[in-house]
C-alpha cells in the first residue's frame, strides 16, 4: 500500500496495490500497522458506517466535537464521488483549507481523516456505497458541519449546484466563520 501525505497534515491518501487474475482481484484497503508507523500513533477503529446515495447526492460538511471526535477511514465501495475535507483545526497552518480527492471502486483508493477536520463527498454515479470506518461512537449531541457552499471555504464541488440533493439538515449548517468566530 502507497500512503501519500496531502497538504492537510496527518491527512492521507491510501493506495492499494491490486493483484488481478482470472479469479478477479484482490488488495488490502489498509493495513493498521503502515498506518499508525506513518502518522506516529495508535489508531482503533470501533465504528462502520456505510451511506448508499444517487448521483447529486452531497453529504456534508461533517464532524464530531469535543470528546465525540473522530479520525475515519473512507472508502467508495461501488460507483464514484467528489471528496472534500475541510481543516477546522485552529492551530493548524492549513486551517480553514480544503482538499478535494475523488475516489471511486474502480481506482481503490482511501482516505484517512485525522480528527479535527470536516468531511463531505458529492455522488458523482448512478448509485455511490460509501464505507466510514471511525475510531470514535457516534454521539448525536456532539454532531456539527459547515454548510456546503459557504463562501470563505470556495469549495468548488465541479457540478451543477441545481442538481444537487442536500438533506434539510445539511442546508441548515453554519458557515465557517460562525462557528470559528
Amino acid at each position: 500500500m502507497k500512503i501519500i501525505d496531502t497538504k492537510l497534515k496527518g491527512c492521507l491518501i491510501l493506495e492499494p496495490r491490486t493483484f488481478q487474475d482470472l479469479r478477479g482481484m484482490f488488495f488490502e484497503v489498509f493495513r493498521k500497522v503502515d498506518l499508525e508507523n506513518h502518522l506516529g500513533y495508535k489508531i482503533d477503529f470501533v465504528q462502520e458506517n456505510k451511506s448508499i446515495s444517487k448521483k447529486g447526492v452531497l453529504r456534508g460538511l461533517h464532524f464530531q466535537t469535543g470528546q465525540a471526535a473522530q479520525a475515519k477511514l473512507v472508502t467508495v465501495q461501488k460507483g464514484e464521488v467528489t471528496d472534500v475535507i475541510v481543516d477546522i483545526r485552529p492551530n493548524s497552518d492549513t486551517f480553514g483549507q480544503h482538499i478535494k480527492v475523488n475516489l471511486s471502486a474502480k481506482t481503490h483508493k482511501s482516505i484517512f481523516i485525522p480528527k479535527g477536520m470536516a468531511h463531505g463527498f458529492l455522488a458523482l454515479s448512478e448509485e455511490v456505497v460509501f464505507s466510514y470506518l471511525c475510531d470514535n461512537y457516534y454521539e448525536p449531541k456532539m454532531e456539527s458541519g459547515i454548510l456546503y457552499n459557504d463562501t470563505d471555504l470556495a469549495i468548488e464541488w465541479d457540478y451543477p449546484i441545481a442538481d444537487f440533493i442536500v438533506s434539510e439538515k445539511d442546508m441548515l449548517l453554519p458557515s465557517f466563520k460562525a462557528l470559528t468566530t
